[in-house]
């Protein structure tokens, strides 16, 4: 992952959205057959669909929908700007969606930088992308997210529409996908200052690969949110602070088919304190998940890969060359095996405050594990004589090894790495 990939940088009571609707046929870029409109990028609402052009701002001012059957493209450097504190928008896509930011432009979805303060740490100010049955695609590439998670009314679009909980008083992911025949890709993007998970799929074939988060979860929350239905690659990803979780896999609706993932070279960091009941800490397993974990960093977590021992994980999976670290003892206990905590093959992990000592860059590993705040200055690489390096496998099989081709493009999850974490060496 590059430095701006993992740097989060600057990044709305619902009404009806029927109301909206009849005001937005004079605002939207965009009319619902797909044929260009005046477009005025200062108030946007209603139907969306089309292209939204390099380099624009658009005030988002309203709920928003993608039709069924059609496509909204976001290119690179795109802001969007989600500017309406009472209505707290919701973004409904039931078509497909394209968000295709750069490393050097990419696309920001976020709300006006004077509300962004320690007051809305975990966001609660617009709602998030709630996908349809019948969106067929989603992808993020370079989207850098924040802010939202606001909570569901009876009047919401998605409560409305009967799309995620579906009930009025749920907060909402930042996004949202449970198509068991489509695909959701995400990579490269950031998510910070949610006060719902960030990533919630309860269908389809994924990749989740490189993406940042940070400060999810208000009360509660996970990060990265896996339901039944869904096959996905989950790779190189890197979580700070999560509030539960930072990967909940769980085969939870018993959707066709299983939920399998394959989750390698994460890091996960400080997971799990924040929550004021005990439940996970780096990530959770239950309800016949199955989940094949490789070569992922845990620091200062909870708890270590933690499974409900009442309704536990698929007994085919596998768990290999995970490293632990605890600055304190509280947290080395926690992470030791037990019929709860699993206990993988190839491990690092010691029993002693402090050992095995991951060597990164820059990050105090004595900082704060109920700070969820994450400094831009922090670099999770690591130094030359890390024991993380050289510590990792590859000889595993990947679901998309061979890639999923979407709209045209072919999206591969990537190549497992012998260093354990999501970050390798310095100034690699």
């Amino acid at each position: 992952m590059n430095q701006s990939s993992k740097k989060f940088r600057n990044l709305c009571f619902a009404g009806t959205f029927l109301m909206l609707a009849a005001v937005s046929c004079q605002r939207d870029p965009i009319s619902p057959d797909g044929n260009q409109a005046s477009a005025d990028t200062t108030g946007i609402s209603g139907y969306v669909s089309g292209v939204w052009a390099k380099g624009t701002t658009y005030k988002v001012t309203g709920h928003l929908e993608i039709p069924e059957g059609q496509s909204l493209t976001i290119e690179p450097g795109v802001k969007v700007i989600m500017s309406d504190s009472i209505i707290q928008p919701e973004f409904i896509v039931k078509g497909n969606l394209y968000c295709l930011g750069t490393a050097s432009d990419p696309i920001s979805i976020t709300v006006p930088q004077s509300w962004q303060t320690s007051y809305h740490e975990y966001g609660n100010l617009w709602g998030g992308f709630v996908a349809a049955n019948t969106s067929q695609d989603i992808v993020m590439l370079h989207v850098n997210m924040g802010y939202g998670g606001a909570a569901t009314t009876e009047e919401s679009p998605s409560v409305k529409e009967g799309l995620y909980k579906a009930v009025g008083g749920e907060h909402l992911p930042a996004l949202y996908y449970p198509n068991v025949k489509g695909t959701l890709i995400v990579m490269n993007c950031t998510f910070s200052h949610f006060y719902d998970d960030a990533v919630y799929v309860d269908g389809g074939r994924t990749i989740i690969a490189h993406n940042s988060l940070d400060a999810i979860g208000g009360p509660s929350d996970d990060g990265i949110n896996l339901k039944s239905g869904v096959i996905a690659d989950l790779a190189f990803n890197f979580i700070y602070s999560p509030n539960t979780s930072g990967l909940k896999f769980s085969n939870d609706g018993g959707r066709s088919p299983q939920l399998y993932v394959v989750c390698y070279n994460n890091t996960i960091v400080n997971g799990g304190w924040r929550r004021p009941t005990i439940k996970g800490g780096s990530v959770w397993l239950e309800d016949g998940a199955h989940a094949d974990l490789y070569n992922n960093l845990l620091i200062n977590d909870r708890f270590g890969i933690k499974r409900d021992k009442g309704n536990p994980e698929d007994s085919r999976s596998k768990f290999y060359n995970t490293f632990y670290y605890g600055y304190d003892q509280q947290t080395v206990d926690n992470f030791q095996p037990s019929d709860e905590i699993i206990k993988g093959v190839n491990d690092i992990i010691g029993d002693k405050a402090g050992a095995n000592d991951p060597q990164l860059v820059n990050y105090p590993l004595s900082t704060d594990r109920y700070n969820s705040l994450l400094d831009p200055s922090w670099d999770f690489h690591l130094r030359s004589g890390s024991p993380a390096l050289g510590s990792g496998m590859t000889d595993f099989n990947r679901n998309f090894a061979d890639g999923i081709p979407v709209n045209g493009v072919t999206y591969t999850s990537p190549d497992p790495e012998n260093y354990v974490g999501a970050f390798g060496l310095e100034d690699h």
